[in-house]
């Protein structure tokens, strides 16, 4: 078996296990499947500033990302793990089986898993390893044509013809060949070469097919057992207190400008699920317990049940870079979290309220913050729908004024009353800041950086930002001359964005363009340029642009 063979020997016998793992995760459940449960690990373990850099990189396609990244991987160890095998079965099948061991470690440690979790990876890892023995050692290999005993000298001194052996091999010659050792003396017989060749390449095509098949079998079979249906069939209450409505010229309508509500479809996602958790509201509890008096449970049902309040919250991430578009506003449907905090009448100290998704993710959110009278919800409804899936249907969390790191666990299942001193969320061990207050910013949408503009009227455009504080002023500058006051459209509230415009008479030439935001408390956004981490990038938006 040559280098090549054996290389795609290892490739086809990982993508056996991969594929026939997607319908065994099927009973299991989705997060089970070993590329699914071993992407999760390298989420939960993966240095931050690699994370960061993904995000900035790919935004809303990390996970995509992520998993083709993971697969492209585990094709070049599992090439590797197919020509060392070529060589030692044994190291090979060991190979195997650590990835499989890896899968199963990976599966059965994520939040809410049982034993059966693992099956997917032992089943995958059981399978991969007949397949790649098939091709090593077994009737697939390159190598595994009719082979010829060696010549035997007659009494007479003569050497007769060789021909095939109608018996057994012997002893000795068995076990070089469970070896993948060629017996001394052994040979091919004419043509066995390009026979088994076609044979290796005919179990490579039809294992391969199988394993396509049961891969894209499995991933269809889960999708019908989600939860879109569950979904579409939930009625939302009527708000008993219904959003404000938006005023007349709060959305400017200038081509590229970001619309004042951001279409469910286009509202950003960053979450650390790989795959989108499925929650049937039939079966959907939220707890809150911990630090309280009265601990409460709720169905989903008894909380579509209770008064719902409408309203407009612009949501960012901790990760949105200036000018990034890591940030939407949407109308949000939900009960008010301060009424339920003050059902279970949190104990004193308990200063922090963790957020805690039906995948273990965890967020910590002032309790302060959630009963200062600001719009908080456990939100049921966006835009007008039960929430998307991918934006944590059935419930999930909105809490203006904080960056939902520390604040928007989607699939919410649990909020537990603590305190900062006794638990760190899931971001705070890996170097964000415990709160996360969102910090004054502005963007630039039009015109888009490097365009190439006519000289004259230019309209220049975006939108800023400080919920639950309010935009009070908005300035542009050309090539660091004064600032000049943007005009503001009107808006909802303070808890959401501002669409912002200025007009300019542009002179031929390359210009420069700056914004900066005021906020309602007069803090202005400063101009030296912070990362993402800790706690929210700072700096100006500055776009370039040539005038002709």
């Amino acid at each position: 078996m040559s280098r090549g063979q054996a290389a795609l020997a290892g490739v086809t016998a990982a993508a056996v296990a991969i594929g026939v793992a997607e319908p065994v995760a099927v009973l299991t459940g989705p997060r089970s499947a070993p590329i699914i449960a071993v992407g999760g690990l390298v989420v939960d373990v993966v240095p931050e500033p690699l994370k960061q850099f993904a995000i900035a990189v790919f935004g809303r396609y990390d996970k995509i990302a992520l998993l083709v990244g993971t697969a492209v991987l585990l094709a070049a160890i599992a090439a590797l793990v197919g020509v060392l095998a070529a060589r030692r079965l044994r190291i090979g099948l060991a190979g195997i089986a650590a990835f499989a061991a890896l899968g199963v470690a990976a599966a059965v440690t994520r939040a809410g898993a049982d034993a059966f979790d693992a099956l997917p990876s032992l089943v995958g890892g059981l399978l991969g390893a007949l397949t790649l023995w098939a091709f090593v050692a077994g009737p697939l290999g390159a190598d595994a044509g009719p082979r010829t005993a060696p010549a035997t000298p007659e009494p007479d001194g003569t050497t007769p013809s060789t021909v095939a052996p109608s018996a057994p091999a012997p002893p000795p010659a068995v076990a070089a060949l469970a070896r993948d050792e060629t017996p001394a003396g052994w040979e091919p017989l004419d043509g066995g070469d390009q026979e088994s060749r076609r044979r290796f390449l005919r179990g490579v095509g039809l294992l391969a097919g199988t394993a396509a098949v049961a891969g894209l079998g499995g991933h269809w079979l889960a999708g019908r057992r989600g939860v879109s249906a569950a979904r579409e069939a939930v009625r939302l209450p009527a708000p008993a207190a219904p959003a404000p409505p938006v005023p007349a010229g709060a959305d400017l309508s200038v081509s590229r400008l970001a619309p004042f509500v951001t279409p469910n479809r286009e509202f950003y996602r960053i979450d650390t699920a790989l795959v989108v958790p499925q929650v049937d509201p039939a079966t959907w509890r939220l707890r809150i317990h911990g630090r309280v008096r009265k601990p409460i449970e709720l169905s989903f049902d008894e909380l579509l049940a209770r008064p719902m309040v409408e309203r407009y919250v612009t949501l960012a991430c901790v990760s949105n870079e200036v000018g990034g578009d890591l940030i939407g506003n949407a109308r949000w449907l939900g009960v008010p979290i301060r009424e339920l905090l003050d059902e279970v009448e949190p104990e004193e100290g308990a200063d922090q309220v963790v957020g805690r998704s039906v995948d273990g993710w965890t967020c910590g959110t002032p309790t302060a913050v959630l009963r200062d009278g600001r719009d908080a919800l456990l939100a049921v409804g966006m835009n007008g729908e039960p929430l998307p899936v991918e934006h944590g249907f059935p419930v999930r969390m909105v809490v203006p004024g904080l960056y939902g790191y520390v604040s928007a666990c989607k699939w919410v299942t649990e909020l537990e009353l603590t305190s900062f001193a006794d638990f760190d969320a899931y971001w705070v061990p890996r170097g964000w800041s415990a709160q996360g207050p969102i910090r004054t910013q502005s963007r630039i949408d039009t015109p888009r950086p490097r365009n190439r503009l006519t000289a004259g009227p230019v309209t220049v455009a975006g939108v800023a930002w400080a919920q639950h504080r309010g935009i009070r002023t908005v300035e542009v500058r050309v090539d660091g001359g004064p600032w000049q006051e943007a005009t503001l459209a009107p808006t909802v509230s303070v808890d959401t964005w501002v669409q912002w415009s200025w007009r300019w008479d542009a002179t031929p030439g390359d210009h420069t363009l700056q914004v900066r935001a005021t906020d309602s408390t007069g803090e202005t956004q400063p101009e030296q340029r912070r990362p993402v981490a800790p706690d929210g990038a700072t700096g100006w938006h500055t776009v370039k642009v040539t005038v002709g």
